[in-house]
């Protein structure tokens, strides 16, 4: 539960104070279609606050963000849910106005949706923006951490040998010189078991990669498959791994862009993601445990 003093916002609303979001006492539906929505629920609250362990002294609005989009995207609130505001206010001791911007915040990820007389549900996933930073932080420390892991790998072998193909036809010499900096980076981390150094520099490896394609919505995917590595740690939600091989196949990659050979680089960035899983050791950092316990602390929340 988060813990503040409540604002001066929070108290009765006035004539003009009432939010679109339906509030107990003016439908009853969220209480008579279902369970009261937090009722047995303390066990959930109490495993979201271990996850979100590194939230404190993020702001209030950015805290609730989180907890209430990891509850979502893990099932503790399954679809079709309600969504009391007046009811989260209480829960977790923040104001109406904290409330309303967290849910508008959800509502844009396609997590929630808030209707006149119906109040605000739980979508289903199949309405949830899957490619949103944050739902993929969520995912790949919840119980679908293992259908994240696959969806990602798909989506990266689809995109990221075209990627390769295209920038080997024209990239700017700094790009190229930064690419083979990240593949230095990379062997000197893996010669120190540096798995966090490690994954922060295949990260930007690949996000140049895609923006160095020199299609806009490819560029646009980059910071996708950045946050995806990053939160991950590499192995666990990326298809490549920390090991000698995918190192020189980095390298690979660099040489065949900078000699103007697309089959060469797009070949490379192919071996590279459909390296077999069961090929990266445990010894790399421990990496290939990062997504092995739904416990596993989330990164902070992002500023909304």
């Amino acid at each position: 539960m988060m813990t503040a003093t409540r604002s001066a916002d929070s108290g009765p609303a006035g004539p003009g104070d009432l939010d679109r979001y339906s509030y107990a006492e003016s439908t009853g539906a969220a209480r008579t279609t279902n369970a009261p929505a937090w009722d047995g629920a303390d066990s959930d609250m109490s495993r979201v606050g271990r996850r979100a362990a590194g939230n404190r002294g993020r702001g209030l609005h950015g805290q609730l963000v989180q907890q209430l989009g990891q509850m979502i995207v893990s099932g503790d609130l399954g679809a079709d849910r309600p969504l009391v505001p007046e009811e989260i206010g209480q829960r977790f001791e923040v104001s109406r106005t904290v409330v309303r911007e967290s849910l508008r915040v959800l509502e844009a990820k396609g997590l929630v949706s808030a209707r006149p007389n119906v109040g605000t549900r739980v979508r289903p996933v199949g309405d949830w923006n899957l490619l949103d930073p944050d739902i993929i932080e969520w995912r790949a420390f919840g119980p679908q951490r293992e259908d994240q892991r696959r969806e990602l790998c798909e989506l990266r072998l689809t995109i990221e040998p075209l990627a390769a193909r295209l920038a080997a036809g024209d990239i700017r010499e700094e790009v190229r010189q930064r690419l083979g900096d990240m593949v230095g980076i990379m062997t000197h981390a893996l010669g120190q078991g540096d798995a966090l150094t490690f994954s922060r520099a295949d990260a930007e490896f690949h996000a140049l990669l895609l923006q160095a394609a020199g299609n806009r919505m490819l560029e646009h995917l980059s910071g996708i498959v950045a946050a995806a590595l990053q939160v991950s740690g590499g192995a666990a939600s990326g298809c490549e791994h920390p090991t000698e091989a995918s190192v020189a196949l980095h390298q690979r990659i660099v040489e065949a862009i900078s000699a103007g050979e697309p089959a060469a680089a797009e070949g490379a960035m192919r071996q590279l993601l459909t390296v077999p899983s069961e090929s990266a050791p445990s010894a790399a950092g421990g990496s290939a445990a990062a997504g092995s316990g739904a416990d596993h602390v989330v990164p902070a929340p992002r500023e909304h």
